[in-house]
């Protein structure tokens, strides 16, 4: 039998015979790599041993009859380059490591050489530093605004007492953090009701500590302190701690009237956003009389918004205007990201005025009202009712009961015949029940009101008493 080795550019005229018992087709590698299958065959003549039973150079290799003196002597190099540079056994692996070797090069995955340039010297290359000099005015008045009142601003956590496990006992747990003011020499804090909301949630007792509050010396250092329940005020996200800390680290803030505000003037606020306490963010107020829709589930009426940073940590801290005083109790931002967004709000400082004094003399607020129930605007709606505040029942011994004003009621018949629908509070304007609300917040209890009042299709104004109804 004969064997024609052949490819498809040209065709060897020379035959070669071979015997039968070790002829074979010759393999592409052979043909192609017949240098590299050279360094194999050199590598592994055991291998060929095993398979061939002896070691028969003709029956393994026939192709290398076939080459030329200058051919055999071009391979003889390539075998020994490669057997010291590659000692692998197999083409497999020789192939393998030329291939990952091409893929991860060490230029690219190898850190580079600093060479450096020993031609200079490190002052040679080392710029001149210059001093900052004086800050211009709008800054130092910034800086001068935060020193003074940074000493007023303090950090609140509030705290839940959880049994644990096979400890008697309780222990207290930080539940979240917030800022704070300091109201006044005697240790008063103000801060917000969702700041303390947790506390808050298990119904404490007037002085209960309910939270821990961190006031900042004038070295730096902050100070712990049991911070107890005074008062709370849900409805405007209000509430007032008590720490015993010594009088020289209570710095009173100044309150200034958030009445005179207007849209532009400069702002500054001051908190402990995510934790870094006594942090300062600058802006300008963006907006007056907002509706605060607060933490606490109420809707707060006459906010301030602003378009300095506030971020959650910030609630309860004070918002300054350009002279440092107190305008307003920072209290929620407008986000879809949960930090900041240029939209926050505070609570003015003309309803913190009203409502702390209560706060700390009583406990809680008594707010001028009608003692009679109003109805949500979604029932409202559903009656048809869509503009001012519809009065669903009126106790028989109330002063709006004496004014006269009619509850809704049923006919005969089993249909509903609506109330009073108040549509004006001494010719302010009532849309809704917040709005009535709102419009009580500027009064006391005892002053008398005229109140614009739609009955059926009659209009009529009522002279009316307000009344002390709780928050």
């Amino acid at each position: 039998m004969q064997v024609i080795a052949c490819n498809s550019c040209s065709r060897l005229p020379q035959r070669i015979r071979v015997p039968t018992r070790t002829r074979r087709c010759l393999g592409r590698r052979e043909l192609c790599f017949d240098g590299v299958s050279s360094v194999c065959s050199r590598s592994e003549p055991h291998h060929h041993d095993s398979l061939n039973g002896k070691n028969d150079s003709v029956s393994s290799h026939p192709s290398s009859t076939t080459r030329t003196g200058r051919d055999q002597d071009h391979s003889k190099d390539l075998v020994e380059v490669v057997q010291k540079n590659f000692p692998f056994t197999t083409r497999r692996v020789l192939f393998a490591s030329l291939f990952m070797g091409s893929c991860y090069h060490s230029s690219r995955y190898l850190s580079a050489h600093a060479l450096g340039d020993p031609s200079v010297t490190i002052e040679d290359v080392t710029p001149p530093t210059y001093p900052s000099g004086a800050l211009f005015p709008s800054e130092e008045r910034i800086v001068r605004l935060f020193e003074k009142n940074t000493y007023s601003v303090v950090n609140i956590f509030d705290v839940t007492l959880r049994p644990l496990l096979n400890v008697t006992g309780a222990v207290e747990i930080p539940e979240g953090n917030g800022s704070g003011v300091v109201w006044d020499g005697q240790g008063h804090i103000v801060t917000n009701y969702h700041v303390i909301g947790n506390s808050l949630s298990r119904n404490p007792s007037r002085g209960q500590v309910v939270a821990r509050v961190n006031i900042l010396t004038s070295e730096g250092v902050q100070k712990n302190f049991e911070g107890k329940l005074i008062g709370a005020d849900r409805a405007k996200d209000l509430a007032v701690l008590k720490v015993e800390a010594p009088e020289e680290l209570l710095r009173p803030v100044k309150v200034g009237q958030s009445s005179s505000l207007r849209v532009g003037q400069q702002c500054l606020a001051i908190g402990n956003p995510f934790g870094f306490d006594h942090t300062l963010t600058v802006g300008v107020i963006s907006g007056l009389n907002r509706d605060i829709f607060s933490q606490t589930g109420v809707t707060i009426g006459g906010g301030v918004q602003t378009d300095a940073a506030i971020n959650p940590g910030n609630s309860g801290g004070p918002l300054l205007d350009s002279k440092g005083n107190l305008i307003g109790i920072n209290t929620a931002i407008f986000t879809q990201t949960g930090t900041s967004a240029g939209v926050g709000f505070a609570i003015p400082s003309s309803t913190v005025v009203k409502i702390i004094p209560q706060l700390i003399q009583f406990g809680k607020v008594s707010r001028a009202g009608l003692n009679v129930d109003i109805a949500p605007d979604l029932v409202a709606n559903q009656l048809n009712v869509r503009n001012g505040a519809l009065v669903l029942q009126v106790p028989g011994n109330s002063l709006a009961a004496k004014a006269g004003i009619l509850p809704t009621a049923r006919g005969f018949a089993g249909n509903i015949v609506l109330g009073d629908i108040i549509v004006a509070v001494d010719n302010k304007p009532v849309r809704s029940k917040v709005e009535l609300y709102k419009a009580f917040d500027d009064y006391n209890v005892g002053e008398k009101v005229l109140l614009k009042i739609q009955r059926g299709n009659e209009n009529l104004e009522l002279p009316v008493v307000l009344e002390e109804k709780d928050s």
